[in-house]
């Protein structure tokens, strides 16, 4: 008898309606056959009783002498019932954030039809007080908003003693005292302690699964815990995580739970203390309806305790009885302790605090499978390095062949054929469509101000306004390079100069240059020589040379290290301070952040760092490369981190020849789907987002403080639409995978023949067009600058044999099938796209892969 009542209590009280029959309940609310059905069939059955009189309660006031013929009718036909709250009389009501609370002590009296609808006659919502004139009574013929109201009144009287007296008191409390009786007095042999639910509350399954890397096990005790919305087990120190895989735990639990919330798991310190990756965890047992996931994907340090939740992403405003409450608050005070904002040079947006890779929090840094190539592939070329360029020291070049005897063997094809063709106009102008850095040409709209063309050079005037008429001619101004501080190297002089490119487009699409000017105008001086490929060959092979270690400098400073690394950084530091993981655009993002600090930092401390590899090689190392991110941070725009504004901006969306532009575009539409019909499934409306607080604070945490008051340059400081959100999120997933790729792929192909991308020119810019191959020499990097300029390539430009590409990141943060199927259908798209390239790029003389979906990275991890 006890194990038959609790069970059905506990199933009565348990029960959760499907979509279908929470839209019924939201659609027929008001309705009073709605209203009186609830009393028999809804969620507290508990408190309604057939009438064997009219209460003592009621006392009818004058004027409702018909309401009290009906119901005495009612009564002696046997078809009145009543609904009375009188438990609530005297409760003391609570006072929220520091506004009063109320509560009332309703009688309702209801009549059952013959059709069995169980109508509400009145309403009574106090108790009567002594000497007192007769409290009102509510009828179905009152003013519709007054009987509404006092519904309502009844509604929420109906909650409390449902949440306190019907299910934590008739069903928890009640089963707990039969188990812990039962437990208590008979032995484990009597039959009826084998009776389900009145020995225990419940065996559940738990299964743990450690993470695939070698040093994710560790032989420390780990403590579990089980959190329910009524409860917490301590499953006490059960597991030790030594071996990769899954481990199962089954155990008896003798505390009801409820609908699982939270695993909690604690790592003891051992003799041999190591740290522990946990990937994820299920449970199931009483109640879960099949297996709960848990999804962790985290390191467990000593003596750490972490909460890892259901993976049901949820909103804050969608808690509405805040279980999570705690919980996520918690989360992110520690969050915000770990994830600090930390300062590199004035001027540039945000990093993360810490110096090296060691302070970053465990989850950041690298696994070990990424750490042994990593390290392995750098000391591995560091010594050839040292081997080979030592003897760089004692050699020359004396003509541009030389070059060929630090080119790579087994580059690839492209890189080839840049090799045998660096010097062909059509490959120099092609580099600013597809190349390494494809993200400064633009289309002129007006001859620049700085191209000063000479009374003599009247022809080049008319061309270039012919071209500019057709709509054909475009512009690489690297002004940003004018007065920027060039590097001095073993004790000689560098430089730096900010050329002006003029181009045109022909019609079969090739982009061929028309006149390059290497220096601005200065105030006194005589106009800059314009070079022209009419030119002496040497003299306009100078003179490419000179563009293209100028775009050497943007590409490795604007447009990958701040434009892909350090934006990348600004997102990923903002999500951790702000989001709880159990946000869904935390689990949407989180995926695109893998290794992005650690890498970064090793970037700040080894390539941009004092003595680092800029100030080794580099013409704007020293201090001019700071100087070049200060002034790149400036023109940071959020439409130029969003390709359809960004190459509209640029004139670049009908130039077909532009693959660069097709694919970018491509996939950022792609993006924008997956990332619109994930927000989809959990905002549905336009007020959803802008009553996010959790969304707004990530939102304005980005702009505001990571990029150092981005909204002076158009980024959002908060969000206001669906459509604005879909955006923002588009934008943030694409910087961290097709900006980067596109900006760091095509390294190894554009600069593993020196000429083509010099990291440093040792002669100041030509003042006349006598030029000889012995004047471009001397202006190239030694053999040396050469090496390892060709060595820090090959090492950061390689195929990264641990690489995840775009959406096919084994990690799953979302639990249900709805957010699977979204990110299924995502890859579906990518597959097309990539088949799609595949078939493009075969009939292409120089094929274009870099954001082709297989060969983009899931994340900024090199």
């Amino acid at each position: 008898m006890y194990a038959g009542s609790t069970d059905k209590v506990h199933l009565c009280m348990e029960k959760h309606l499907s979509g279908a029959e929470l839209e019924r309940v939201r659609s027929s609310w008001k309705e009073d056959a709605f209203f009186g059905y609830q009393f028999l069939n809804g969620a507290n059955p508990t408190v309604l009783r057939r009438s064997t009189q009219l209460p003592s309660r009621l006392e009818f006031p004058r004027g409702v002498e018909k309401l009290q013929a009906e119901l005495h009718k009612e009564l002696e036909e046997g078809t009145l019932f009543e609904a009375d709250f009188s438990l609530l009389n005297g409760i003391k009501a609570n006072v929220i954030q520091s506004r009063q609370q109320y509560l009332a002590v309703p009688l309702v009296m209801l009549k059952l039809q013959p059709d069995g609808q169980l109508l509400p006659m009145a309403i009574q919502l106090e108790l009567p007080k002594t000497g007192s004139d007769p409290l009102p009574i509510f009828t179905p013929v009152d003013p519709p908003v007054d009987w509404l109201l006092a519904k309502c009144w009844v509604r929420s009287s109906d909650m409390q003693l449902h949440e306190i007296q019907s299910h934590p008191l008739r069903g928890h409390l009640m089963a707990e005292v039969f188990s812990v009786a039962t437990r208590r007095t008979l032995p484990s042999v009597y039959p009826v302690f084998k009776v389900p639910g009145l020995a225990e509350m419940g065996k559940y399954t738990i299964r743990v699964v450690t993470g695939d890397s070698i040093l994710a096990g560790s032989s420390n005790p780990v403590q579990l815990w089980l959190v329910g919305e009524h409860g917490e087990a301590d499953l006490g120190k059960q597991l030790r995580p030594m071996r990769r895989g899954e481990t199962q735990l089954e155990i008896d639990v003798s505390v009801h739970l409820g609908r699982l919330l939270l695993v909690k798991m604690h790592k003891h310190r051992g003799l041999f203390d190591s740290d522990w990756f946990c990937k994820w965890v299920t449970v199931q047992g009483p109640g879960t309806q099949g297996e709960v996931f848990f999804p962790c994907y985290s390191w467990v340090q000593s003596n750490e305790t972490i909460c890892v939740s259901e993976g049901t992403a949820l909103k804050v405003n969608d808690d509405t009885q805040s279980l999570f409450r705690k919980y996520r608050e918690q989360e992110m005070e520690d969050r915000r302790k770990l994830y600090q904002w930390g300062s590199w040079k004035e001027g540039l947006i945000l990093p993360v605090a810490g110096s090296t890779q060691w302070d970053l929090p465990r989850n950041q840094r690298f696994m070990e499978d990424k750490d042994f190539d990593f390290s392995f592939t750098l000391v591995k070329m560091l010594k050839e390095f040292a081997i080979k360029g030592t003897l760089d020291f004692v050699s020359c070049v004396q003509k541009l062949e030389d070059y060929q005897k630090i080119f790579p063997r087994g580059t690839t094809a492209l890189a080839e054929r840049i090799r045998e063709s660096w010097k062909e106009d059509a490959l120099f102008g092609y580099q600013f469509l597809n190349g390494a850095n494809p993200m400064l040409l633009r289309r002129s709209k007006s001859l620049p101000d700085r191209l000063v063309v000479p009374p003599e050079m009247k022809d080049l005037q008319t061309q270039l306004e012919k071209e500019l008429q057709a709509g054909t001619l475009f512009e690489a101004d690297f002004s940003l390079l004018d007065g920027v501080k060039p590097n001095i190297i073993i004790f000689k002089q560098q430089y730096v100069t900010a050329p002006l490119v003029m181009l045109k487009l022909e019609p079969d699409g090739r982009l061929l240059p028309m006149v390059i000017q290497l220096h601005p105008p200065r105030h006194g001086c005589s106009p800059p020589l314009l070079f022209l490929p009419t030119d002496p060959p040497m003299a306009w092979l100078l003179a490419k040379i000179w563009v293209r270690s100028s775009d050497f400098q943007l590409h490795q400073l604007q447009s990958h290290l701040l434009r892909g690394h350090l934006m990348a950084e600004v997102i990923s530091v903002a999500t951790m301070r702000s989001l709880p993981s159990l946000h869904p655009i935390y689990k949407l993002l989180i995926p695109h952040f893998r290794y992005t600090m650690e890498i970064n930092i090793l970037a700040r401390n080894n390539l941009v760092s004092e003595y680092g590899i800029f100030d080794l090689i580099v013409s704007t190392g020293s201090g001019g490369h700071v100087d070049i991110l200060q002034r790149a941070t400036a023109c940071l725009t959020y439409r130029s981190f969003c390709p359809p504004d960004d190459l509209a901006d640029r004139g670049l969306l009908d130039v077909k020849s532009s693959l660069y532009a097709q694919d970018a575009l491509r996939l950022w539409e792609i993006i924008s789907r997956y990332v619109e019909r994930m927000v989809e499934l959990f905002y549905k409306s336009d007020q959803d987002v802008k009553d996010d607080p959790e969304l707004q604070v990530w939102c304005r945490e980005i702009t505001e403080i990571g990029l150092l008051k981005g909204q002076e340059r158009g980024f959002p400081l908060s969000l206001e639409s669906r459509a604005q959100l879909c955006r923002f999120v588009t934008m943030c997933i694409f910087t961290c995978t097709g900006q980067h790729a596109s900006a760091h792929q095509g390294q190894l192909d554009w600069y593993s023949w020196i000429p083509n991308g010099p990291c440093s020119m040792r002669k100041p810019p030509p003042t006349s067009k006598d030029v000889t191959e012995k004047d471009i020499v001397d202006a190239m990097p030694t053999l040396q600058q050469a090496r390892m300029q060709m060595t820090f390539t090959n090492f950061l430009g390689r195929r990264q044999p641990v690489m995840v590409a775009l959406g096919h990141h084994t990690e799953e943060y979302f639990s249900g099938p709805e957010p699977r199927a979204v990110l299924k259908q995502f890859q579906e798209e990518l597959a097309v796209m990539d088949k799609e390239i595949d078939v493009r790029n075969a009939s292409l003389d120089l094929p274009y892969e870099y954001l082709q979906p297989c060969m983009v990275e899931n994340s900024v991890t090199i």
